[in-house]
């Protein structure tokens, strides 16, 4: 076995405890950190006492960029300007981006239906949907521009029917201009609200409320482990959040029936997001990881910096190459890890897949890049992080839904439920509870 030129290679039943729960844990100790936890309340408890001017200060503060707190919402003109004069081939591909998301939704909740359904006689059960009030989208902006996260977020909240949308979105840096692309994106979709501002001063003043900024029912939307934290803070303060979105991560499945040359660039697409990203290659062959790591000193030397430092610290601190004995091993630890993105590159990956436990995203086959699945195949993008996929799923539009439970009784099925009612009522010593059926003669 030659050495390795990019990617780190890791046993996983030889690795010790610590380095096992190091990999799986990735960036989220950071996200979880108290001093950092710490340090995002006082922002809260700033905002809600001095309202827009803790935001404003904030923004001076951490981005560098001074803002009046009465010019911290992006004016309809603004928002106008960018979308008439940004590049007509990126203004088509975020309608493209928005035609796909937007199907992909439509499609998500025809398939669920509000429902009723007598599930024995005289007693009805269903369900009704609703779309939340309000909600908060944050559209990261420190790494890149990032009109596609807005696609993402922006078009289910939409196709839900969310009426109040307020879109938190930092500025430029160095500048108090919101990047055109997703102020193009926010026209597209009919959002009219965008607030720049600092990250987690941003997330604190739409789930606080303040002078000119509206209170939001839930917060959703990947950014920086700061941010990341101020959105779980915001459950304290009653306002919802969807997942953990921290830095991105993915994981490639393959066996040894894949292109190297394509495994290899599917494999860049999430590592080049950040040095806290995590790549993974999973496989039982070592002559792939061999081909895929010898394309890789081609693929990563032609990247520019820094994303070619970003993608060498994600395929070697938290990623990197993964050699199991069995391709059933490969899939087992796939599920444990319960990837943001994950690709299946084998040569059944439909067989695969039924093996699979846990992912936000499944893409099945070498025609499927995440690439495409960040911007335009429809699937959602916006995808818990850090194991959180073993519980929850992407942004899409019941993320914006309530759901109703619906009940129905005629006075014989009532009937047909006293004698079970009541003895659980008279076991838990609620007399009221059973004196609604007492008082109607059953029992």
């Amino acid at each position: 076995m030659s050495a390795l030129n990019v990617l780190s290679l890791r046993r996983w039943a030889q690795l010790d405890t610590a380095e096992q729960q190091r990999i799986m844990a990735r960036a989220t100790a950071g996200i979880l950190d108290p001093k950092l936890l710490a340090s995002i309340g006082e922002i809260y408890a700033d905002v809600a006492a001095r309202g827009d001017q803790a935001v404003a200060d904030a923004t001076a503060k951490f981005d560098k960029v001074t803002i009046a707190a009465d010019d911290l919402l992006v004016s309809q003109a603004e928002i106008d300007a960018a979308h008439a004069n940004i590049d007509p081939k990126l203004l088509d591909a975020i309608r493209f981006g928005i035609e796909s998301v937007r199907a992909f939704n439509e499609a998500q909740l025809a398939a669920s239906p509000n429902w009723r359904k007598e599930i024995r006689p005289g007693v009805t059960v269903g369900e009704r949907h609703h779309p939340i009030p309000s909600v908060g989208l944050f559209v990261p902006c420190g790494k890149g521009s990032y009109p596609s996260v807005l696609v993402m977020i922006g078009t289910p909240a939409v196709v839900a029917g969310v009426t109040e949308i307020t879109v938190v979105v930092p500025p430029l840096p160095g500048t108090t201009t919101v990047d055109p692309g997703v102020l193009a994106t926010a026209k597209e979709l009919g959002i009219t609200r965008v607030l720049r501002a600092n990250g987690p001063a941003g997330v604190a003043a739409v789930v606080l409320g303040t002078q000119t900024i509206g209170k939001v029912s839930k917060i959703v939307g990947p950014g920086s482990p700061a941010v990341t934290a101020a959105q779980i803070l915001a459950q304290i303060h009653g306002v919802g959040t969807n997942m953990l979105c921290g830095p991105s991560e993915s994981l490639i499945l393959a066996d040894d029936s894949i292109d190297p040359i394509r495994l290899t660039a599917d494999l860049l697409n999430e590592a080049e997001h950040g040095a806290d990203s995590a790549a993974l290659l999973v496989t039982n062959s070592m002559a792939v990881i061999e081909a895929v790591d010898k394309e890789l000193v081609r693929q990563v030397g032609a990247l520019p910096e820094p994303r070619a430092s970003y993608a060498r610290s994600a395929l070697s601190n938290l990623g990197g190459a993964f050699l199991f004995d069995t391709m059933d091993e490969a899939v087992a630890f796939a599920g444990d890890y319960a990837p943001e993105h994950m690709q299946i590159a084998t040569a059944n990956p439909d067989a695969t897949f039924a093996k699979l436990t846990y992912a936000g995203e499944v893409l099945l086959g070498q025609h499927s890049p995440v690439s495409a699945a960040n911007f335009t195949i429809g699937v959602p993008a916006t995808l818990p992080t850090g194991g959180f996929a073993r519980i929850n799923g992407g942004v899409t539009s019941r993320t914006f839904m309530t759901t109703a439970s619906i009940g129905e009784l005629t006075e014989d099925g009532l009937r047909s439920l006293a004698p079970a009612t009541l003895a659980l009522a008279d076991h838990e010593g609620f007399p009221a509870h059973a004196n609604a059926l007492r008082i109607r003669g059953m029992g």
